[in-house]
């Protein structure tokens, strides 16, 4: 619900929308003042939370493969085997190379963004609100002048950094596998091929253009889904606890729409997560195909 008193409908969705930001500029590193700041702009929030959530994958997952069970597996064990065969699964029927890295880096990136995702049930004023109070009563800042986002998926930076992950994959094994003469041959070969070498060096320029769009558009297209998907959640949701600030009717109408998007949005959270894994998998099938 919009608490803050003194601020606008506008006022509040930006403020929602800020990210708890940290800059170098010519006065030295400040907080929250990265509107000229350039390219040295750190998103604290988004980091500290994608760590914090990836930490809680690792810990969770190794204490199942600690305390495993043949007989009688606890709730949180199946759980994870659920998991497990689900992504190994999809790996066996998309991935057609011989490669031991595929199926954790996919494990890792399901959950990894679905932990991420999952931050969007989280009512929006929540932790925003504890953010605030923790930085009135320990550093004496003024009410309503902290800035926190909880979902690291909304913040185009985090889907960026995962997608140029894969993206420096794709390269590395489509170099390995095929080589670095193949790799320049399938950037300047293709898709248009002639048996005349004159034709042929005349097309290298239109096929490396070409391959190479759809090269770049891969990591591109990658972090604008999840990201495009996500921010758009989340600002449903904002807008939703605007309306809940608007009187009884307002709550009672809020609350009703909060709980039918929240549902609907749990398709979109796992469904988010699943696409950029597949796809992950996909391409990483594609740089493994030395044909």
């Amino acid at each position: 619900m919009a608490s803050s008193e003194n601020q606008t409908s506008v006022e509040y969705i930006k403020h929602h929308l800020q990210n708890l930001q940290v800059c170098k500029t010519d006065e030295g590193w400040v907080w929250n003042q990265c509107q000229d700041a350039g390219f040295w702009t750190i998103h604290v929030d988004s980091l500290v939370i994608s760590f914090l959530l990836g930490a809680l994958f690792c810990f969770g997952f190794w204490r199942v493969a600690k305390n495993a069970k043949v007989e009688n597996p606890g709730r949180w064990q199946s759980f994870v085997e659920m998991i497990f065969e689900f992504v190994d699964k999809s790996v066996k029927d998309t991935f057609h190379g011989k490669n031991p890295l595929i199926a954790p880096l996919a494990l890792t990136i399901f959950v990894w963004i679905f932990l991420m995702n999952l931050m969007d049930l989280v009512p929006v004023d929540l932790l925003p609100w504890a953010a605030d109070k923790i930085n009135v009563m320990a550093m004496g800042a003024e009410p309503g002048s902290s800035y926190l986002k909880v979902v690291p998926s909304t913040d185009a930076n985090i889907t960026f950094s995962l997608s140029l992950g894969v993206f420096l994959l794709i390269i590395f094994y489509s170099i390995k596998v095929k080589g670095f003469g193949g790799f320049i041959g399938e950037l300047t070969l293709h898709p248009f091929s002639s048996s005349n070498k004159f034709v042929q060096i005349l097309l290298i320029p239109v096929n490396f253009l070409m391959e190479s769009i759809g090269l770049l558009a891969k990591p591109v297209s990658l972090a604008l889904r999840l990201f495009g998907n996500l921010y758009a959640g989340e600002l449903i949701f904002i807008l939703i606890a605007v309306l809940m600030s608007a009187g009884i009717g307002g709550f009672v109408g809020g609350g009703i729409a909060y709980m039918i998007w929240a549902i609907f949005h749990i398709l979109v959270i796992v469904l988010q997560a699943f696409i950029f894994m597949m796809l992950t998998i996909v391409y990483l099938s594609m740089a493994h195909e030395d044909h």
